[in-house]
């Protein structure tokens, strides 16, 4: 008996090393939708792992976190940003803080957000990971190009 006490004692100890990712929740991260897009999400995008984070709504992969998301931001349907779409989703693009990029889900209830240290992993592959998960989002509007 001694010795499954001293190996589920270092089982716990060893489980507990990795420590959470510290996010800070979006204002509207108790929105219903945003539990519906975090019970399918993948547990890896690319070669990135999933990874616990301390706040609501939030999920990151990779170690050190190379992708970050938040669920529970404001719906956005007006934007300067160029958008592209990946799966079901329309993502609006900020290239501000480049390598590292900034991805909003443009008019889904509630957005999303999602940074992705293009350095470590892929944008594109990102997104389409994520598709399954945020094809549970309802819709106001799809983003449209303008003709050359």
């Amino acid at each position: 008996m001694r010795i499954f006490t001293i190996s589920m004692f270092l089982l716990v100890l060893l489980s507990g090393c990795t420590q959470a990712v510290n996010l800070e929740a979006a204002e509207d991260s108790n929105n219903p939708n945003c539990a519906d897009v975090s019970v399918r999400l993948p547990d890896m995008l690319g070669e990135n792992q999933l990874r616990y984070t301390n706040a609501q709504a939030t999920a990151a992969w990779g170690n050190p976190a190379a992708i970050l998301l938040r669920c529970g931001l404001e719906t956005v349907e007006v934007s300067a940003l160029p958008c592209v779409t990946a799966g079901t989703t329309d993502w609006l693009v900020d290239e501000s803080e480049a390598p590292k990029y900034r991805f909003i889900s443009y008019a889904t209830i509630p957005a999303v957000e999602v940074i992705v240290d293009s350095e470590v992993a892929s944008g594109i592959t990102t997104l389409e990971g994520l598709s399954q998960a945020m094809s549970v989002l309802p819709r106001t509007k799809v983003c449209t190009a303008l003709a050359n």
